[in-house]
């Protein structure tokens, strides 16, 4: 999985003018990576590197959370750079073996932080970006932090570990001078569009004019009741009548009972309410809508995406996680102004992605294929239908696909 990903001289020496690779993880040694300590021992859970639980990545080391309900820190300082002019690029894999129920996937970047140990919920960060899921929401976060505030994307990008449960998913964020934003998740772009409009970055450049009022005559009624349509005489709305069929019983007993009345039942001729038809309003004037005019609030920066406006120098996993066993790896990240040269890296590891996916993908299939015992026929021997169905179970007595 990591054999088109080894570093060579040249990545080594990221920053480097002939390579866009800033910064790049294996995860085949974690030893830089520093534990965080912002929550106590007994909630804290540890990373370790070793290999997700699936067939085709047991000889393949990440980065891995182990145990259930548990918050999971770790991160790493790089050498600083700064993205002025030029695209950034950062891509990553996550391996689930199982569902979290609640937590997240994603990764935090930013300028460098002075005690490693302390990262966690309350540390600044330029950008977060991947899956998390919590029960019924699940999404692929994207927040850019501007002026000290976390902006999170107006609208959620999908949450793709679904589609895939214990397939390797890979995901891929590139913001470029233009302040233009693309993610690609599985090698399919998911979201392609602005940091200014998407996010609420800044202020809105126009806003409704306080001053402007709809007029007393504006008609917004597209459709109106037909002057001309009236009432057809033979028209019934009564719903219930008097049961004419009814009698009064013989045992009643006014001074008792009561003056007694006739039961009401469901009128045969009932029609329903009447209405008139319905035809276009002639004077409707559309949906009205205040003016539009410029904020005074607005302020218009160019540069959203120069990542806080601090160079770029540590990257973590601040995670929250109900139930462990995710595994992260191949971790690049890259700026260059030419675009060819930015993704060059990250393409070579989408084709290493795409190779244990497609394996992936056949070990799941094979393992999750359900046997159809057929009911025995009335003279097949009795015994052939317990030994057909023991080869259903595990020596515990539990179906095979309750163990993945």
């Amino acid at each position: 999985m990591k054999t088109a990903l080894l570093l060579t001289g040249a990545i080594a020496s990221a920053g480097a003018a002939d390579t866009a690779v800033m910064f790049k993880e294996t995860f085949d040694d974690i030893t830089k990576w520093t534990s965080s300590k912002w929550k106590s021992d007994s909630e804290m859970g540890e990373f370790k590197n070793q290999a997700s639980s699936l067939p085709i990545d047991n000889k393949d080391k990440g980065l891995c959370t182990t145990e259930d309900a548990r918050f999971y820190g770790t991160s790493t300082n790089f050498k600083d750079f700064s993205v002025k002019g030029k695209s950034f690029l950062v891509q990553y894999e996550v391996t689930m073996d199982k569902d979290v129920e609640c937590g997240g996937g994603y990764l935090k970047m930013g300028p460098k932080v002075d005690d490693l140990t302390k990262f966690g919920g309350d540390t600044d960060y330029a950008l977060m970006f991947g899956p998390d899921k919590c029960g019924y929401t699940k999404r692929t976060h994207l927040i850019f932090n501007y002026k000290g505030k976390n902006v999170l994307k107006k609208t959620d990008l999908p949450y793709k570990q679904d589609d895939g449960g214990q397939i390797t998913s890979v995901y891929r964020l590139v913001v470029t001078p233009e302040n233009k934003v693309t993610v690609r998740i599985n090698d399919e772009e998911v979201y392609s569009g602005s940091m200014e409009a998407d996010w609420d970055l800044i202020e809105a450049k126009e806003i409704d004019d306080p001053e402007s009022k709809k007029p007393e005559d504006w008609v917004d009624d597209e459709m109106m009741d037909d002057p001309e349509d009236t009432k057809p005489a033979e028209w019934v709305e009564e719903k219930e009548i008097v049961d004419a069929a009814a009698s009064k019983p013989e045992d009643w007993d006014e001074e008792e009972d009561g003056e007694w009345e006739a039961p009401m039942v469901a009128n045969p001729d009932f029609k329903g309410d009447w209405s008139a038809k319905r035809i276009n309003n002639p004077g409707y004037k559309g949906v009205w809508a205040p003016a539009r005019i410029p904020n005074p609030k607005y302020e218009e920066d160019s540069e959203l995406y120069l990542m806080n406006k601090k160079d770029v120098g540590f990257v973590g996993f601040d995670l929250w996680q109900v139930k462990g066993g995710t595994c992260f790896d191949n971790l690049i990240i890259a700026s260059h102004k030419d675009e060819k040269e930015l993704v060059k890296e990250a393409d070579a590891a989408v084709d290493a992605w795409k190779t244990t996916k497609d394996q992936q993908q056949k070990d799941k299939d094979s393992t999750t294929t359900t046997t159809t015992t057929e009911a025995p026929s009335a003279d097949a021997p009795a015994a052939d239908a317990d030994a057909d169905d023991s080869e259903d179970k595990d020596d515990d007595g539990k179906d095979d696909d309750d163990d993945l």
